[in-house]
């Protein structure tokens, strides 16, 4: 026989759970873009849902950003209502390039578009065209 005694173990209680914070969204619009964004989905000519932005494999460092017109939610897509009339779909490829982005709007005196400011961007190429993390 054994020398040691078991003890019961002691009864413990689950310490209560911590409601979780809600997670920010992986993309933040700003107004400039949400008004670009709303001015080419009433010029498109027919009803979209919303756009779609992702990134593709592309360009002097590998990945590039897109954006394209959504005519419905694809499976795995996250959803992003930046204003009641406005769908940023985020494909489920590219959330985890772009977690932390901003989108953006701007018109310069020979260029206007879309731009990203991405925090897990590690370098562009030269033409600014296409990034890596």
């Amino acid at each position: 026989m054994s020398d040691i005694q078991q003890q019961p173990a002691a009864t413990q209680s689950a310490p209560p759970a911590r409601p979780r914070a809600p997670r920010p969204p992986p993309v933040t619009v700003t107004p400039a873009a949400m008004e670009r964004v709303r001015a080419l989905l009433a010029k498109r000519g027919k009803p979209s849902y919303g756009v779609r932005v992702g990134v593709r494999t592309r360009g002097c460092s590998g990945l590039s950003y897109t954006l394209e017109y959504a005519d419905a939610a694809e499976p795995g897509d996250e959803e992003l209502k930046p204003a009641d009339d406005i769908r940023i779909l985020i494909a489920p490829k590219a959330a985890m390039f772009l977690f932390g982005t901003e989108m953006d709007f701007v018109e310069e005196q020979f260029k206007s578009g879309f731009t990203f400011r991405n925090p897990n961007e590690k370098g562009r190429c030269g033409c600014g065209e296409s990034f890596h993390v």
